[in-house]
């Protein structure tokens, strides 16, 4: 059975869920939570981004949870604008 993944859009000053700072995401499994956020090259790297927040740590941005659909439309979407930065 795959794990439970669970997104979130990172809302800086002035963003929105439509066009958020980034995306992280907690893959729920059986030897726990494993957080990360996606990275430049569209591959996915450890963040305590998740973490931090639920501890209230985290002077950030704020993290606002997204369906899988909204997360593979903000994956699209940065990729777009990552790779038309190239």
């Amino acid at each position: 059975m795959p794990d439970k993944v669970t997104f979130y859009a990172v809302l800086g000053a002035g963003r929105t869920i439509d066009n958020p700072s980034g995306l992280v995401r907690r893959r729920h499994s059986a030897a726990g939570p494993v957080d990360e956020s996606l990275t430049r090259d569209l591959s996915w790297s450890f963040t305590d981004a998740i973490y931090q927040q639920e501890r209230g740590e985290n002077p950030g941005p704020d993290l606002v949870e997204v369906s899988e659909e909204q997360a593979r439309a903000l994956v699209e979407q940065f990729r777009q604008k990552w790779e038309g930065a190239s």
